[in-house]
Parts: C-alpha cells; sequence; structure tokens
C-alpha cells in the first residue's frame, strides 16, 4: 500500500473518530484544526457527516481575483432529543409542573403561609371601623387608627426593601413575629395611645415581612417559563383572596359572639402559625444574578433604597406610571376598610354580620379576577392588563351612589329575573343589591389589577435588587393610605345624607386616573428597560 492511500485512509479514519466525538462534545475550530484541514488534499474530503462539511469554494479576494479555498462550514447548534431546551418545553405547560421540584415546593409553602395568614386578617376587616368606636373614639380618631399602619409602612420601606435584597426569608420572620405581638397588643387595647402603638407596631412588621415576601416570590417566579409568571402572581392573589373570603365570613361570626377584640387574636394566631411555616421555607436571595454589583437592565450601582428609588422615577415612565397607579388603587382599598363597612352595616339586612358576608363574597369574586388578571397579563401584557382591571374596578366604585339612590325610588323597574328579585328582597331592595354587585365588581377589578401590576414591576425591576424596586410603588400606596381614609372621611361628613356612597365615587375616579397614567406609558426604550 502505497503512503499516498494510507494517508487517505488515515485521514478517513480520524474524520470518522470525530464525527463520533462530536456527538458527546462540541467541536472546537482553533488554528491548528483549520491548518490541518487547509493541508489536506481537497478530494479526500469531499465527504458529508450528519454534522459539518469541508468543500471547496470559490472566493473573492479585495483585488477582485478569485482563488479556491476550502470553505469550513460551521456545523448548526447541537440539539439532541433528549435534551431539548428546557425553558420551551416548560412554557408549554400551564400549570404547576412548569417549575423543577424544588422551586415548585417552596412556592406552595408560601402560598399556603398567605393563605393562613389571610384568614386572620380577614376576620378583623369587618371590624376595624366599628373597634375603636367600641372603646370611646371619635370618627377622627378612627381615622388615625386605620392610617397609623400605613405611617409605619412608609416610615420603614426603605429599610425593609434594603433588608430583604440582603435576606428574604429572616425579614420574613422577623416582620411575621412583629404582627403576631401587635396584633395580640391591639386586641388588649384599651385607650388610643396603646392602641396607635400596636398599630405602628403592625405596620412595622407587615413592612419587613412584605418586603421579604415580595423579593421571594420574584425569586421563584423568575425561575419560571415568562408565559407562566402571570398565572403564578394570580395564584399568589387567589391565595389571599380566598383566605379573606373564608376569615371574614368566619370571623363576622366570631365577632358576633366572642366580642371584636377576638378577631385581633385570630390575626395573632394566624401569624404565629405562618411564622412557623415560613421557617420551613429556603433562602432564595442567592438565585438572584448579580455580577460585580452590577445591574444589566438598569445600570443602577448605588444599593441605598432612596438613591435608588430616585433614579428609578428620574429616568424611567415605567415606574412614576407605577406609582401613580399604586396611589389610585391606594384609595379603593382605603374605601373597603374604612367606608364600605359602614355602609353595609346601614343598608344590608343584618348589620355587621351582612358586612361581613359581603367582605366574605368579595374575596370569592377575587378568585375569578385573580384568574383574569393572570391571564390578561400573559395575554395582553401587563400594562394593558393592569389598565383594563383598574378601569373595571374604579368604575365601578364611582356608580355606587347611583345604585344606592335605588332604594329611595319605589317606581324604579328593573328588568330582573326572579332569582335576583328574591336576591334583593334578601339584601334590603334594588339599592341594596346594586351595592353588593358594585362592590363584588370592585373587588373582581382590584384583585385582577394586582398580580398585573407586580408582573409589570418585575418586568423593570433591577436584578438583585428586586424588593427594593417593586417596594418604590407600594411605598408610595402606603403614603396614600395614610391620607386616604381622611380624605374619605371627610368627602362622607361634607356629603352627608344627601349623597350616601360619595366617598366610594372619589375612589373610583382616583383608581381610574392611576388606570390611565398606566396606558401613558411609551413604547419601552432603553431607558425604560
Amino acid at each position: 500500500m502505497g503512503q499516498r492511500q494510507f494517508t487517505s485512509i488515515a485521514v478517513c479514519a480520524a474524520i470518522t473518530s470525530l464525527q463520533h466525538a462530536h456527538s458527546f462534545c462540541p467541536p472546537r475550530h482553533d488554528a491548528s484544526h483549520h491548518a490541518r484541514v487547509s493541508n489536506t488534499p481537497k478530494r479526500q474530503l469531499l465527504r458529508h457527516t450528519s454534522r459539518y462539511r469541508i468543500l471547496p469554494s470559490r472566493l473573492d479576494n479585495d483585488d477582485g481575483n478569485s482563488s479556491e479555498q476550502h470553505k469550513y462550514a460551521i456545523p448548526p447548534p447541537i440539539r439532541s432529543t433528549q435534551t431539548d431546551d428546557i425553558s420551551k418545553l416548560q412554557s408549554t405547560n400551564t400549570s404547576l409542573l412548569a417549575l423543577d421540584e424544588g422551586t415548585r415546593n417552596s412556592f406552595l409553602l408560601l402560598l399556603l403561609s398567605q393563605f393562613v395568614l389571610f384568614l386572620g386578617v380577614g376576620a378583623v376587616i369587618p371590624v376595624i371601623p366599628i373597634y375603636s368606636q367600641s372603646i370611646g373614639l371619635s370618627s377622627t380618631s378612627n381615622g388615625i387608627v386605620i392610617s397609623a399602619p400605613a405611617v409605619a409602612l412608609l416610615i420603614c420601606s426603605r429599610f425593609s426593601a434594603n433588608y430583604a435584597d440582603v435576606a428574604r426569608k429572616p425579614a420574613m420572620m422577623l416582620g411575621m413575629l412583629c404582627i403576631a405581638i401587635s396584633d395580640l397588643g391591639t386586641g388588649f387595647a384599651n385607650s388610643l395611645p396603646s392602641l396607635l402603638v400596636a398599630r405602628l407596631g403592625l405596620g412595622l412588621g407587615r413592612g419587613v415581612s412584605e418586603a421579604g415576601e415580595r423579593g421571594m416570590l420574584a425569586d421563584l417566579l423568575n425561575r419560571a417559563p415568562e408565559d407562566w409568571r402571570g398565572r403564578g402572581l394570580a395564584l399568589q392573589q387567589a391565595s389571599i383572596a380566598i383566605g379573606i373570603a373564608v376569615g371574614s365570613s368566619g370571623g363576622a361570626m366570631l365577632v358576633e359572639r366572642y366580642g371584636v377584640r377576638s378577631g385581633f387574636f385570630c390575626v395573632s394566631a394566624a401569624a404565629g402559625i405562618c411564622l412557623g411555616l415560613y421557617a420551613l421555607l429556603p433562602e432564595t436571595v442567592h438565585w438572584s444574578n448579580i455580577k460585580d454589583g452590577v445591574d444589566s437592565k438598569t445600570n443602577i450601582n448605588d444599593r441605598s433604597g432612596d438613591a435608588g428609588w430616585i433614579q428609578l422615577l428620574s429616568t424611567s415612565k415605567t415606574w412614576r406610571s407605577l406609582v401613580i397607579c399604586q396611589c389610585g388603587a391606594s384609595f379603593g382599598y382605603a374605601c373597603k376598610i374604612a367606608i364600605i363597612p359602614v355602609i353595609a352595616a346601614d343598608c344590608l339586612r343584618g348589620g355587621i354580620t351582612s358586612a361581613g358576608l359581603l367582605l366574605s363574597a368579595a374575596g370569592f369574586s377575587g378568585l375569578l379576577g385573580a384568574s383574569l388578571g393572570g391571564g390578561l397579563t400573559d395575554r395582553i401584557g401587563s400594562r394593558y392588563a393592569a389598565s383594563f382591571a383598574g378601569f373595571l374596578s374604579g368604575l365601578s366604585f364611582a356608580l355606587v351612589p347611583i345604585g344606592i339612590s335605588l332604594n329611595s325610588n319605589d317606581n324604579v323597574e328593573l328588568p330582573l329575573f326572579d332569582a335576583v328579585v328574591r336576591f334583593t328582597d334578601v339584601v334590603g331592595g334594588a339599592g341594596s343589591a346594586s351595592f353588593v354587585i358594585l362592590v363584588l365588581l370592585w373587588s373582581i377589578g382590584a384583585s385582577a389589577q394586582a398580580p398585573a401590576l407586580v408582573a409589570l414591576a418585575q418586568q423593570h425591576a433591577p436584578t438583585g435588587r428586586e424588593a427594593t424596586s417593586i417596594g418604590l410603588p407600594k411605598a408610595f400606596g402606603d403614603g396614600t393610605y395614610i391620607v386616604a381614609p381622611l380624605i374619605l372621611g371627610s368627602v362622607t361628613d361634607i356629603a352627608g345624607d344627601s349623597l350616601i356612597g360619595a366617598a366610594c365615587a372619589f375612589s373610583g375616579i382616583a383608581i381610574c386616573l392611576g388606570s390611565i397614567a398606566l396606558l401613558l406609558i411609551p413604547t419601552p426604550s432603553s431607558s425604560d428597560q
């Protein structure tokens, strides 16, 4: 066998072995490899493989002449049938199976913790505006008591957000312990000073705990496919809605039997259980991708909360619109706590029990809203989903005075079915039925808007500073919540009995204005990414 034939066989054998090795490791196209290829006779390399081919090609030089050279055709990326892109496989799964086992277990445990906590919160919602009156406080003092937690939330917002970006789990546990102690103190308070101290402690605990919860939720959902994150936020909102719904109905009956203080003891017990569940969660702050302290989205290097917030507001129209929208939504939540229970107790049959049942029904209707918000977020985008849901909730509250006024007009004829007629008889008339329906529509819209707003904030949050950034609109919302009960109370006093529900209409207008602000966001630019 001649030397030329031996060389040909050796080269072909080498290429064949390289073909088999190529399926286990990516090809290396270094200088020595290209040198060996270029020195091999081209007739021996006219060989097709499943990964690459080496063919002669005519390349034009800079002077216009052509020269025959060997061209190495780089193969397409290797795609093993057993190791396809995981994220694409997951994106076709709309269930919790889209998450890996560790993330899924942590997410479900977080949802369970939220459900248990809001079981207790739901029990106390119907009695908050009534509790202050039961210990002899005036309406003005009642507004101060309702606003006190928001004051503490605003004061501690920077500290809690920065602390949560360092450690999620300790922030959640420390805040929950503070909530348990504060609600226990609220139940034993018998004067304005002691009640204020307890409510301020509650706001402090909520601020620290909620900052950690927002950060952990962002960490968990960042490990999910992008088209599943809206559904994940909807599940979190649904767990809260179920807790409030069940807690409100049970809490109202409990308060009727054991007094208004028992509701706060329920919150304290629920917070204690939630604290134990939080202890089982893993620390997720290390899941954030931080490289040399530089964020790839916004290039914000300063980790201080105030400087980061100022820079976000000054450079991003998205964050400014989020802040305005959250402020409008806060008027709706303030109206739910300070105004709705009072109106419900007056115009619905059953007094405080009916008010609790209404809030319970609002919680269950929030399940529909959470599902609607998550689906719309994944389909039309978080900005449009939040705007649509905000208009629905705002318009519902704005129509409350018109709905209640139906009670005073006996000649109004409504095209109602028999079942609806019986419903109006149960709640106390057409106006009361309209009030209930409008409150439920507000709950659906607010529950749909909440996950959309969180998704929009997470989308634009700098990596590694999710809790701090997402806390920006929350802080402004808490600041609005400080003055919202006082403003709504003043509107109620000015309107008097001539326009019942005027505060609801004021809240609805504020919500609609915030939703309009979201629609004014321009097409995302480099400064908003």
